[in-house]
């Protein structure tokens, strides 16, 4: 995609465009925005496709069993 050479060009640019003072807000922004946007894409991966169900694994409850108002 991007080589080293091109990066730093545009590293560069963009310190000289926003500013040296508000770069680290602009750096911690973009960190917080990468952090979201990882975990919202590891939550998609995990739950899967959208059509299948998703299985959860526990305890089988019967419906005549007493207390389940079952019977």
């Amino acid at each position: 995609m991007f080589g080293l050479s091109e990066l730093a060009i545009i590293l560069i640019v963009v310190a000289v465009v926003v500013g040296v003072k508000k770069l680290p807000e602009l750096t911690r922004s973009a960190g917080k925005s990468a952090r979201i946007l990882k975990a919202e894409a590891r939550a998609m991966k995990e739950s899967g496709p959208p059509g299948e169900p998703k299985v959860i694994r526990g305890e089988a409850i019967r419906k005549d069993a007493p207390g389940n108002g079952g019977g």
